[in-house]
């Protein structure tokens, strides 16, 4: 159990808590060559490749796929974000997720 109280998601973490115990988040980049759609922080993202449904979080191997036509799925403390994609390439390493659309 935890030395103390633990923010709940979406919360911010109180004063004294310790930032071992805040939640771990992951840079993610989505962008095209003509726009940025989402570059902040976030506790993971979700996508569609060849083999189904997957998850990224944060301390995720480093590794890179072909993204399907699907809708992105970004938690992050501010409340979720979708985005709807046609085609894209997803890479992921050292907690940084940069998704390229449109290539």
């Amino acid at each position: 159990m935890a030395d103390g109280p633990v923010a709940a998601p979406g919360t911010a973490v109180p004063a004294g808590i310790k930032a071992a115990q805040a939640r771990p988040t992951l840079h993610i980049k989505v962008y095209s060559p003509f726009k940025t759609y989402f570059n902040e922080d976030a506790y993971s993202i979700s996508a569609v490749n060849d083999t189904g449904p997957f998850d990224v979080l944060p301390k995720h191997h480093n590794f890179m796929t072909l993204l399907k036509p699907c809708e992105l799925f970004i938690d992050r403390q501010g409340g979720p974000v979708r985005i709807r994609i046609t085609r894209g390439i997803m890479h992921v390493k050292a907690d940084k997720a940069v998704i390229f659309l449109d290539v």
